[in-house]
């Protein structure tokens, strides 16, 4: 199977339905299994979104003012982290990412609830999080009044 212009091709030249987002075209490289090891194991017991994408990507570069704000926003309550698949293929690999960007929402205990392939909004995040029974109200802001 192989990725190119945002369609898959599987062999006989079958093009699989187009998808949003960038082609995932990585080099071979040994399986990292201490990198998969890590990338599974959530040690802080709150819900983890990891976004796997990359730097150059358009889809992707979109997303990062939305992972940045996410971050910020729900700091303590929700991890969120983002692997750039180019500069570490190995967590591609681990995670069986096939297009760029990829969301996979973690449950408190690392298990995976959902998984969501090209670009996803900050409110159609918090909406799955909350179709997925996890709702998070944003910190106050310093210097808010109550």
């Amino acid at each position: 199977m192989l990725l190119a212009a945002g369609l898959i091709l599987t062999p006989g030249n079958r093009a699989a339905a187009p998808r949003r987002g960038c082609p995932l075209v990585l080099p071979m490289t040994a399986f990292a299994a201490e990198t998969a090891k890590t990338a599974e194991t959530n040690t802080t017991a709150r819900p983890r979104l990891m976004a796997l994408g990359a730097g150059k990507c358009v889809s992707c570069k979109a997303m990062a003012p939305i992972l940045k704000e996410l971050k910020a926003e729900y700091a303590g309550r929700m991890d969120v982290e983002f692997i750039d698949v180019w500069k570490n293929p190995d967590a591609a690999k681990a995670h069986s990412i096939k297009l760029i960007p990829t969301q996979i929402f973690f449950d408190a205990a690392g298990k995976e609830r959902f998984r969501h392939m090209g670009f996803f909004s900050k409110k159609d995040i918090l909406a799955k999080w909350k179709e997925l029974g996890v709702e998070f109200t944003p910190a106050a802001k310093p210097g808010a009044k109550k």
